[in-house]
């Protein structure tokens, strides 16, 4: 008898924290659910020399009471409309206020005074530097453009670190790795604690990983909107460093406790290189204080301390080089641009792109000049001549091209000329080209 008593007791106890568990689940979700919002931007994209507008879906999260969203990059950027519906089956039209390519982070304005709404639910920020491996937490959405849903997990690692490579730009940040499902159309969308506050911002999954997710930590977040609610953008400190975490360095000098992080390249004409830091150099101190990473997972640290400081801020590194210990000083410049923008050119059939800082680093290019070959039109007459995507367009007859702004100008007199030839200078991989476009009379 006694002994049944207890396993009564046991079973009930079960049930309480069990019914506990799941009104927990069913609180936090109401505190969130309502500020959830279904977005459709339509993008302007090119693509085979042409340019056009397609609809994507993704989710966002209302903020703020004045109807700030917020939402990844790469759901509202190079968005010319974007249309919103809310948990009361709003549709809403809304702006983009700001991007961040370097995040993936975007903050949108609802129209509210349009759509005749006073007001909006929204949901509240908790801390992220707080969270724990193991922790319930829940990716809320609009996946593959259905009605909003909510799915459990837990989170699997708080220091994922992704290298600077495809769409897994994270030099800023490491992210929420979480199996709670997160599958397209659930971009934007927040990953939430069970307290109902927004931990993270659901990013990407693994299409080859059974329930792997990403979401880019609140705390970030939080930082992003303040500054894009500040300048319209995130502005940031540059000084043209890649940084190496030293664990094989440290190896390599046998040297166990050696603390620094080591600087693996310079990018030409950068603050970094006029000041002579150099591949190879160990800094171990930033403005007097002590810097180090052993692991990849350290490396956005080190960035942050010098992307977070004003434009145009003198910085002092402390360096073991070849030559010895120096001190050396720079004054940090603004970031460049992530991505440019885009130019079609309807008579040659191509698309032409700015060239960013981001673009010369990554295709090893030894200026910004120019104007890089982002796509064509087969059939066309720059497909004929033999242009290829990813060629660097120097100059047309001779005349050098500075820019993109300087191209569309000439470009205007090239498409009124259309009997004339021109001669394209390109450049790929360190190789020269010409392509000669033919005019209509040839």
């Amino acid at each position: 008898m006694y002994k049944t008593i207890i396993i009564i007791v046991i079973l009930i106890s079960n049930l309480l924290a069990q019914k506990t568990f799941d009104q927990k689940i069913l609180e936090a979700r109401e505190k969130v659910f309502p500020a959830l919002v279904h977005i459709q931007p339509i993008k302007e994209v090119f693509t085979s020399g042409e340019k056009r507008h397609v609809q994507v879906t993704g989710s966002g999260v209302i903020i703020s009471k004045e109807g700030l969203v917020v939402t990844n990059n790469h759901v509202a950027e190079q968005a010319r409309f974007v249309n919103c519906t809310l948990s009361s089956k709003h549709e809403v039209e809304a702006e983009v206020v700001g991007l961040d390519p370097w995040t993936d982070l975007a903050v949108l304005k609802l129209d509210l005074e349009k759509a005749g709404l006073k007001k909006v639910p929204y949901a509240e920020f908790g801390d992220s530097d707080k969270l724990e491996v193991g922790r319930i937490v829940m990716a809320l959405g609009s996946p593959l453009g259905l009605s909003r849903s909510l799915s459990l997990g837990v989170i699997s690692s708080i220091e994922r670190y992704f290298d600077d490579v495809g769409e897994m730009v994270s030099p800023f940040n490491l992210w929420i790795q979480t199996d709670a499902a997160i599958n397209p159309g659930n971009s934007g969308g927040p990953l939430i604690d069970l307290n109902g506050k927004i931990i993270g911002i659901n990013a990407r999954a693994m299409i080859f990983g059974e329930n792997l997710g990403f979401a880019i930590p609140s705390n970030t977040v939080k930082y992003v909107i303040e500054q894009i609610k500040k300048y319209g953008e995130v502005e940031r400190s540059y000084i043209g460093v890649d940084w190496q975490e030293i664990k094989e360095y440290r190896l390599y000098k046998n040297q166990p406790d050696l603390e620094g992080v080591l600087i693996a390249s310079v990018e030409p004409n950068s603050p970094a290189e006029k000041a002579g830091l150099k591949p190879g150099d160990l800094i171990t101190k930033i403005n007097q204080k002590k810097v180090s990473a052993l692991y990849k997972e350290e490396l956005p640290k080190i960035r942050l301390l010098i992307s977070n400081l004003p434009i145009d801020s003198k910085i002092t590194f402390e360096a073991l080089t070849k030559d010895g210990n120096k001190e050396i000083t720079l004054v940090t410049q603004k970031q460049g641009k992530f991505s440019g923008n885009e130019f079609v050119c309807d008579e040659w059939g191509l698309s032409v792109k700015e060239i960013t800082p981001r673009i010369v680093k990554n295709f090893q290019l030894d200026s910004d000049k120019g104007v890089l070959i982002s796509s064509l039109r087969r059939g066309g007459k720059a497909d004929e001549a033999r242009v290829r995507r990813g060629y660097v367009l120097v100059s047309v007859n001779g005349q050098e091209i500075q820019d993109l702004e300087d191209f569309k100008e000439k470009y205007k007199t090239y498409s009124e000329e259309k009997n004339e030839s021109y001669l394209l200078f390109l450049q790929f991989a360190k190789r020269n080209w010409f392509a000669l476009i033919e005019g209509d009379s040839k």
